[in-house]
């Protein structure tokens, strides 16, 4: 499995690029802005994209979509509750950030528990509400890395005061869904340094008694 990590746009978004090394198929998450620089990248790793995956939608994660798309043909995909986020500047919050307003519409939605291939590698869509209400994770059960999102970062959580967030679904998604994972995985989040879930369940002040 390739992976390269990519702080784009104005709010140092992390943008990540995974592909099979043998079928050279691959994916981006989250292409927050500088499509150019991810797909000079993608091209450095020799890579054909299939998916552009968001896991959520707010403007910091999705500003490089529609001229990634135009670069490289994929699919994009985000949760279907926050499929219409991607549609307007408000509801996207792109009307408020330093940077052009977004509006586009995904090509297709996806849910709890999917399974999304590129290659032989495999990953499953974790429905993980409380930033947004569609805010995924992407977990690579072979690999034993998990792609978070705004969900769970590096000591902390993601924050619960924006539309559609609740603190209280935030901490029950990730006890729920992201504290059954075993200790080894590794966290990849949307901001800052990776972690990894033993770390975050024995140090995360937010997940504590």
């Amino acid at each position: 499995m390739l992976i390269e990590k990519l702080a784009v746009g104005a709010y140092a978004a992390n943008c990540f690029i995974i592909g099979d090394d043998v079928s050279k198929k691959g994916m981006v998450v989250d292409p927050g802005g500088e499509a150019e620089r991810i797909f000079k990248k993608v091209e450095d790793m020799g890579l054909t994209i299939s998916y552009i995956v968001i896991t959520h939608g707010h403007g910091d994660h999705i500003g490089g979509v529609e001229t990634l798309k135009k670069l490289t043909g994929a699919e994009v995909l985000i949760h279907h509750e926050d499929a219409v986020m991607l549609e307007s500047p408000h509801t996207n919050l792109t009307e408020n950030m330093n940077g052009p307003r977004v509006a586009f519409k995904a090509d297709r939605t996806i849910g709890d528990r999917e399974q999304l291939q590129v290659g032989a590698i495999k990953c499953s869509v974790l429905h993980t509400p409380g930033h947004t209400q569609g805010g995924i994770c992407l977990y690579f059960e072979s690999e034993k890395i998990l792609i978070s999102g705004d969900t769970l970062f590096y000591g902390s959580i993601g924050r619960s005061d924006l539309p559609g967030g609740s603190h209280k679904q935030l901490v029950a998604s990730i006890l729920n869904k992201l504290m059954s994972l075993t200790d080894d995985v590794v966290v990849y989040p949307g901001h800052g340094a990776s972690t990894s879930i033993g770390f975050e369940r024995r140090k995360n002040p937010f997940l504590q008694g």
